[in-house]
C-alpha cells in the first residue's frame, strides 16, 4: 500500500494564515461597501425621493434601508428630524390612494423616530417638535373592527380618529399609539405601553392601556398619582 503523503505543518500554517487574511480583507470590503450604500441611499431633502414628500425639512434624514414608504406627498417632515432604518411611513392603505386630507402625517422639527417604527396615517397624525421614540414604536389613526361576524376582521375597518403627540414627548420601546389618542407635551410613555386615550401634559404613563403614574405641576413639582386622589 503506497504511503500517505501529508502536507508539511508549515504549509498548513501558511494556508490558514492566507485564508484568515482573505476573510479579514473581504469583511472590510463588505463593511465599507455597506457603510457607503447606507450613506448614499439615505433619503434627504435634496434626494429624488425626498422631493416627493409634501415637505422635507433641512437636515432631516430617513436612514437606509427603509421598510415601506408610500404616498409620501401626504407626509410632511420638519427640520433636523431623523428616522432610523427599517421605518414604515405611509398615508392611506395602498400606494396611489387619494386621501381625503392633506397632510395626513405631520412630523415636527428635531424628532427622532427609532428604527423599525411605523407611522401609518389615513386621516391625521400630528407629531410635534422634539418628539423622540425608542425602537419598534407603532402609531396609527385607524384600526380594524370585529363586530360584523359575517365578515373577516381583515375586511372591516373603523372610522379614522386623528392622533396628536405633543412637543418634547418620549415614547419608549414598543409603544403602540391607537386611533384617537391625545398625548400632551413633555410626556413619557413607558416601554411596551398601549396608548388609547388622552394623556395630559407633563406626565409619565405606563401599561396597557397606558395610565398616568406621575404628574408635574408648578406648585408641587413631580408627584405620584395613586388611586387615592388625596395621596401624593
Amino acid at each position: 500500500m503506497p504511503p500517505v503523503l501529508q502536507r508539511p505543518r508549515q504549509d498548513l500554517t501558511l494556508a490558514n494564515r492566507a485564508r484568515s487574511l482573505v476573510k479579514r480583507a473581504t469583511g472590510e470590503v463588505v463593511h465599507r461597501t455597506w457603510a457607503t450604500a447606507v450613506e448614499c441611499a439615505a433619503i434627504g431633502p435634496r434626494s429624488r425621493r425626498g422631493r416627493t414628500f409634501g415637505t422635507f425639512g433641512e437636515n432631516s434624514v430617513i436612514c437606509f434601508p427603509p421598510n415601506t414608504i408610500f404616498n409620501e406627498h401626504y407626509i410632511h417632515i420638519g427640520s433636523g428630524t431623523m428616522f432610523g432604518p427599517g421605518i414604515t411611513l405611509s398615508a392611506g392603505m395602498v400606494p396611489g390612494q387619494q386621501c381625503i386630507s392633506d397632510p395626513v402625517v405631520s412630523i415636527g422639527d428635531r424628532c427622532l423616530i427609532g428604527k423599525g417604527s411605523g407611522i401609518v396615517g389615513h386621516f391625521e397624525i400630528v407629531i410635534g417638535n422634539d418628539v423622540w421614540t425608542g425602537h419598534n414604536v407603532y402609531i396609527t389613526d385607524q384600526n380594524h373592527d370585529y363586530r360584523d361576524v359575517t365578515k373577516p376582521i381583515s375586511q372591516q375597518s373603523m372610522p379614522e380618529r386623528s392622533v396628536t403627540i405633543g412637543d418634547g414627548s418620549w415614547l419608549g420601546y414598543g409603544t403602540v399609539v391607537l386611533p384617537g389618542s391625545r398625548i400632551g407635551k413633555h410626556v413619557v410613555v413607558g416601554a411596551n405601553s398601549v396608548v388609547s386615550g388622552e394623556l395630559p401634559d407633563y406626565c409619565v404613563a405606563v401599561g396597557s392601556p397606558a395610565r398616568v403614574i406621575r404628574r408635574w405641576s408648578a406648585e408641587r413639582g413631580w408627584f405620584r398619582v395613586d388611586d387615592d386622589p388625596a395621596a401624593d
